[in-house]
């Protein structure tokens, strides 16, 4: 992949924002994700935004997890087009819809730096000794994310940015037990040390595929930390916009689903992924919607 997203420009050489708007959109889409990052609940209004961040989000993620060549020079492009953006200069589609959501709501630069310097720790880092180290780490690659929704909505309070960042820290942890085996073919250990080692349990292990009890243990600690990061967040969810409530309770309860489906597997995320069925997915969006219209 490359830092340069090509666009149809208009007659004056620049991408349109319906145009920029629709290449988010599609990239979105087009994208398997836990749960959807735009339900059909959120006011028509802030779909293109939210569209816009995660189209930033992820192909950042991308740069640092796929990319061909050296990485690290390609964040430091990628950080170079995003300060251009913010300065004015937007002539890719992502950089046009982008740039107008940071006018529009006055996003500060900080997330999306921090975001970038995540992708950077991916590179120098394999893994992490202490979960203290491990949420230094989420204070770049997560709570970033729910902070500029955050903006979008409207909010800026101290209250509602902490409550944001334990879903945020919660939805990261949630991917990495259920993405370990994909971690691993990484290089990768997002599993502090110290938890393996409190359990018996060591890297070797780790990398030989070893599932027992000391690994369900492992697991089944980690699953409820990230557990009691999801209820501590939840009371975020009455002090948002009543429009915007169901999607963010469903990016809650998307977590909360990939929890229960590393339960249900018994604590095996070596073994294979486990996943969340499409079907499950879908009864969350429209029963959450439901109770959000009719004020439950």
């Amino acid at each position: 992949m490359t830092t340069t997203i090509d666009a149809r420009p208009d007659a004056a050489g620049r991408p349109e924002i319906a145009v920029a708007d629709d290449w988010c959109r599609a990239y979105a889409r087009a994208h398997d994700e836990n749960f959807s990052v735009v339900s059909w609940f959120l006011p028509k209004s802030l779909r293109p935004h939210f569209f816009a961040l995660y189209a930033f989000c992820r192909w950042t993620d991308d740069l640092g997890d796929e990319a061909p060549g050296d990485r690290l020079a390609q964040l430091g492009a990628w950080e170079r087009e995003l300060r251009a953006c913010i300065a004015g200069e937007r002539t890719a589609s992502l950089f046009v819809a982008l740039g107008r959501t940071i006018d529009q709501f006055a996003i500060p630069d900080e997330p999306f730096l921090r975001l970038i310097e995540a992708n950077r720790i991916d590179q120098r880092t394999r893994s992490f000794e202490t979960y203290d180290d491990l949420l230094r780490y989420c204070e770049h690659s997560a709570t970033p994310v729910g902070r500029m929704l955050l903006y979008v909505l409207g909010y800026r309070d101290e209250r509602r940015q902490l409550l944001s960042d334990a879903t945020c820290t919660a939805l990261q942890l949630a991917n990495f037990w259920q993405d370990v085996s994909r971690d691993l073919a990484k290089d990768r250990i997002y599993i502090p040390l110290e938890d393996m080692r409190s359990v018996g349990y060591d890297e070797a292990a780790l990398r030989s595929g070893i599932v027992d009890e000391r690994y369900r243990r492992l697991m089944r600690f980690e699953v409820q930390r990230a557990r009691a990061l999801f209820a501590e967040g939840a009371a975020l969810e009455p002090l948002v916009d009543r429009r915007a409530r169901t999607d963010v309770r469903l990016f809650r309860l998307g977590g909360e689903a990939v929890l229960d489906a590393i339960a249900r597997a018994g604590y095996d995320t070596l073994s294979r992924r486990p996943r969340v069925a499409k079907a499950k997915k879908l009864w969350m969006a429209v029963s959450n919607g439901v109770r959000m219209k009719v004020g439950m």
